[in-house]
């Protein structure tokens, strides 16, 4: 067997789809785990959806996703340009229309918009235009004087009308469609362009593409493919088409879902290697229940045969668990330097923000969930005095009182304000008058903290707040439980 080669092929169009990260990553892990090659090729052809700056956006997206192409733009391995306008200014979409021209597979249409629109017709509220292959009828000489007057046209595909044409597809297996359902499909737009569907055999041709991958919405365009192939008498590369990805109410992952591009996803607190390892498993299942992969595991493991036909759900709260997980997994430095930024949002003082997000470090599922957790170190929130109230801890808001008024001149004498030394402070308290640790320690974490739930404990807290601002949040319990 050659050498495995796929490629991804984006549209410059603006920000790159899960959908279109799935592909490439798929496109990636196929050609690696055989050792192959893995191509970037950029498909702008279609002028009018051109974005400017959305390359830019597929190189690094590419890049920060650990997807690194072996050829491309950037990589010349010999098959180049990749860039389809550059291809096409080179003329090579036309010589091989040219090519199917004169193999009778192709032909020149020169119908006026105003025909083509007179063959449009409803089928089931959908309005579709079949060609009716008046132009194929042209003799020779027709055909060459409407070009030598410089007649507009376009090439068209010249598909049977009667039979069948199969394909094969490695995830869907053999589908066949009648071939009356075959429209004759532009190759050669009347702008010199060419389509989208005539540019991909012919490019995945050249370039040496072994296997296709691409979401089961062209599923539907492939036997076109196919004949294109068959014309040509080069060989159908492998097929793999990916299932549908879905919102959790099983419609189409739609821009207005917000998590539908890898950008939306960075914006939003996710890191890349969760991200990635997460759009792997939409619409693939390793053999055992394993969930977090790195991508060199990835690599390893993938096996198109084990992905699935049925549509894949994105689900965002599977996605931030795993986010979570990753975190959780995360180098310390590497952390720190990703959490700064949300911490600082929130914490203007001079406070050690390296202790703080190490408390929330296991904590947070993506980094947004940073400021929650964290704003009562910039500001003492207002609380009810009933959350001294804790059944668990038998604490009330006498006891807790009394607490508070007991440790308050131990921690004015303390001159240590590190955890160790206040927690031996309290637990010397504890000792001395023989109760359990969270019946001290719930009222001093909810006079620092006010909150019922924290990242640390109170002597942590009290560590990264300081002894003034400790001593004065106590001082506040106390006059708020006196009131």
């Amino acid at each position: 067997m050659n050498k495995v080669r796929t490629r991804y092929a984006p549209s410059p169009t603006g920000r790159m789809h899960v959908g279109n990260l799935r592909t490439a990553l798929y496109a990636y892990l196929i050609a690696k785990h055989e050792g192959g090659d893995f191509l970037l090729r950029i498909e702008d052809t279609d002028q009018e959806r051109f974005v400017e700056g959305a390359t830019e956006i597929i190189y690094r997206t590419l890049e920060k996703t650990g997807l690194i192409h072996d050829e491309g733009p950037d990589k010349d391995g010999g098959v180049g340009p990749y860039v389809q306008s550059q291809r096409q200014a080179a003329g090579i979409y036309l010589e091989y229309a040219k090519k199917l021209v004169e193999k009778g597979e192709a032909y020149y249409c020169f119908c006026t918009q105003e025909r083509l629109n007179s063959l449009r017709k409803t089928v089931n509220g959908e309005e579709i235009m079949t060609y009716d292959k008046h132009c194929l009828h042209l003799t020779k000489e027709e055909v060459e004087a409407k070009l030598a007057a410089g007649t507009p046209y376009v090439i068209r595909q010249n598909n049977p009308t009667e039979g069948t044409t199969t394909f094969h597809d490695e995830i869907y297996g053999d589908i066949t469609v009648d071939n009356g359902e075959l429209d004759d499909m532009v190759l050669i737009k009347s702008d010199g362009y060419p389509t989208y569907n005539f540019a991909n055999v012919v490019d995945d041709h050249l370039m040496g593409i072994t296997h296709v991958v691409r979401g089961n919405e062209y599923l539907s365009s492939s036997p076109k493919y196919n004949r294109l192939y068959d014309a040509f008498g080069w060989e159908v590369p492998v097929y793999v088409h990916c299932p549908l990805i879905t919102n959790e109410e099983h419609k189409k992952l739609s821009k207005r879902s917000g998590h539908s591009s890898y950008e939306d996803l960075m914006e939003q607190g996710f890191v890349s290697e969760a991200v990635v390892n997460y759009v792997a498993l939409l619409g693939w299942s390793p053999e055992d229940n394993r969930e977090i992969f790195s991508l060199e595991e990835l690599v390893e493991a993938f096996d198109y045969l084990h992905m699935s036909k049925s549509p894949a759900v994105f689900d965002v709260t599977k996605l931030r668990w795993m986010n979570g997980e990753y975190l959780k997994a995360m180098d310390f430095d590497r952390f720190y330097g990703m959490a700064e930024p949300y911490i600082r949002e929130v914490i203007k003082r001079d406070l050690d923000l390296r202790k703080i997000a190490a408390m929330v470090k296991t904590r947070i599922e993506v980094f947004p969930d940073i400021a929650a957790h964290i704003d009562f170190f910039e500001s003492m929130p207002e609380y009810d005095p009933q959350m001294y109230v804790h059944k668990k801890m038998k604490t009330t808001r006498e006891t807790s009182l009394q607490v508070l008024e007991d440790i308050l001149p131990l921690l004015e004498a303390q001159e240590d304000y590190s955890n160790d030394a206040l927690y031996e402070t309290l637990a010397g308290y504890v000792s001395e008058k023989g109760v359990k640790t969270g019946f001290v320690m719930w009222p001093v974490r909810t006079a620092v903290s006010g909150r019922q739930m924290t990242p640390a404990g109170a002597t942590e807290i009290m560590e990264v707040l300081g002894k003034e601002e400790s001593l004065k949040r106590i001082r506040g319990g106390i006059e708020l439980l006196r009131r």
